[in-house]
């Protein structure tokens, strides 16, 4: 059992869905990405067990994080994005996930974009 990510004209995730693992092949398909796609849309692989970076299971990671509903495909770094939550986060590609610019302190904090900090919640 594989997952597998519709991707739109703009590389948003529009669908994820369950299909065959990409070595149980049938007759006349020789790669699933592409036997999956609807027309104008793309198809791409994506990891259950990927998050953050990291493979759950310590295997290799895969595409960056599982694919949901409106994340992105980015596809130099070949990876899911989620959305960017504020403009001041930046995107680290080795996790790939957003970081605000200053670390989050200790406690219940909710980051405050006009001020460009962490604020009690």
């Amino acid at each position: 059992m594989a997952h597998y990510a519709v991707l739109d004209s703009d590389l948003c995730v529009v669908n994820v869905f369950v299909g065959r693992d990409e070595d149980d092949l049938a007759e006349g398909v020789t790669d699933w990405q592409e036997y999956y796609a609807p027309e104008g849309f793309t198809v791409k692989r994506t990891s259950y067990n990927t998050s953050g970076g990291v493979h759950s299971g310590g295997g290799e990671p895969f595409r960056g994080n599982f694919a949901s509903i409106g994340m992105s495909y980015d596809p130099e770094l070949d990876a899911f994005i989620p959305a960017q939550p504020f403009p001041s986060w930046s995107l680290n590609t080795e996790t790939f996930t957003w970081q605000a610019p200053v670390p989050r302190p200790e406690g219940d904090f909710v980051w405050d974009e006009k001020s460009g900090a962490w604020a009690e919640a």
